[in-house]
């Protein structure tokens, strides 16, 4: 008898735990994270600073919680989400630039749903604002850059150039000053006009004319004569021989590469751009500066913000479940154990408050870009065309680079964009 009795509770506890388990069954998380550097896959996966990886380490903290975490680059990012997308496999995470299609799409669950209130309260108020549509916060900002002239202050001084260039005029000036002390060995610009970064550029010359995206009520004016005359000026640019020679194919990495390597003399980047000389044993210290502007236009910054953003799953067995760990994730992302590693590596920016103290301390740097960032200009990513005018102005440039005329891309574009 008592050995029937054991018998039965052996059995019952086994039943017991494993209801317990059933229970508690790991959540699994699909994580797709964009791919900034070299060193995006060995933190996020690999023997990362500490020596440890992110994905490790956040198991390890929130024990029923799984990631099935995945590194994509820049290049295939866009194509890679679509497919999911269309095969109803999106991921519960997504770290990505664009977001507006998604909400407008209804794919995306409103950050409230999942962001805790502490940490939503530590994003810096004007990276939000650049989610928000009627109202509602679709996104939180994973990181953000600013963008400054970097300059060769050694490459400048043998060439004669006292002056880092303020206007457009100036800067073909020290361009032309530049090939003449150094011929084909040295690039006076760089300009990247890719699928990586085209959008960019025009931003760099269209606000550096008094131009834009949109006008003064938020409407799209791809075309407007400063919007003509900035492009205009920026193939000329390519065309008289100061830039690197395929905007169309050249990437931001490639110009960066060759700036690091002493063979361009100025480029606009990034503010981790350094981090990067650094990573490719390069020996330039630059300078900055702030970008050239036409006569009578004013300079402007350039911002850039990337996102994190939650996907519905209408079949998850636990909504509210899912919505926890989700916001487990992030909390674990941006506490600033983690994040300040994962900024500084990079060379990038901070979205909250609570890293900017152990940022500034290890770089005072740091400070005076958070300055720029202030006050820097952003995408209109909020607009739900923002995608193809993304791809558009870039296929403007690439077309323009090739002797297609300007002034009929660009209205063509503003009837794709507006039907009008």
């Amino acid at each position: 008898m008592k050995k029937f009795l054991s018998v039965i509770l052996a059995l019952s506890l086994f039943l017991s735990l494993a209801v317990v388990s059933a229970h508690a069954e790991d959540i699994t998380l699909d994580v797709i994270i964009a791919q900034y550097g070299d060193n995006t896959q060995n933190w996020f996966l690999g023997e990362g600073m500490d020596g440890s990886n992110f994905v490790k380490k956040f198991e390890e903290a929130n024990p029923g919680i799984k990631l099935n975490l995945e590194v994509v680059s820049w290049n295939d990012l866009y194509t890679v989400v679509s497919t999911r997308i269309s095969n109803n496999n999106a991921p519960d995470i997504l770290n990505i630039d664009v977001f507006a299609d998604y909400a407008n799409e209804g794919l995306l669950l409103p950050v409230s749903d999942y962001c805790p209130e502490e940490l939503f309260n530590d994003f810096f108020p004007q990276f939000i604002e650049q989610s928000v549509i009627d109202g509602t916060v679709w996104a939180v900002p994973d990181l953000a850059s600013a963008r400054a002239v970097f300059y060769n202050e050694d490459l400048l001084r043998e060439a004669g150039v006292d002056k880092v260039p303020e206007t457009w005029a100036e800067l073909e000036d020290a361009s032309q000053a530049i090939l003449d002390a150094f011929g084909g060995d040295v690039y006076p610009w760089g300009i990247d006009m890719t699928t990586d970064e085209g959008q960019a550029a025009f931003a760099y010359y269209v606000w550096g004319n008094n131009g834009g995206f949109v006008d003064e009520n938020g409407e799209w004016a791809l075309n407007t004569d400063a919007n003509v005359e900035a492009i205009e000026y920026a193939i000329g640019l390519v065309n008289k021989g100061f830039t690197n020679p395929n905007p169309a194919t050249q990437t931001r990495y490639d110009i960066q590469d060759m700036f690091a390597a002493g063979k361009m003399a100025m480029i606009i980047a990034p503010n981790q751009l350094p981090t990067y000389i650094k990573s490719k044993e390069g020996t330039v210290e630059p300078g900055t500066a702030a970008l050239p502007h036409n006569e009578g236009a004013t300079s402007s910054s350039v911002g850039v913000m990337d996102r994190i953003m939650a996907f519905r799953d209408d079949s998850a067995p636990d909504q509210a479940a899912r919505n926890e760990a989700i916001g487990k994730f992030l909390t674990f992302f941006y506490d600033p154990a983690n994040y300040v590693g994962w900024v500084s590596m990079e060379g990038f920016l901070p979205a909250v408050n609570s890293a900017v103290g152990a940022l500034v301390e290890s770089d005072p740097s740091f400070q005076a870009w958070l300055d720029v960032l202030g006050s820097a200009k952003f995408y209109p990513t909020t607009k739900a065309e923002w995608n193809d005018v993304k791809q558009g102005v870039i296929a403007v440039e690439q077309q323009a680079l090739t002797g297609g005329n300007v002034k009929d891309l660009l209205d063509a574009l503003q009837a794709q964009i507006t039907g009008k």
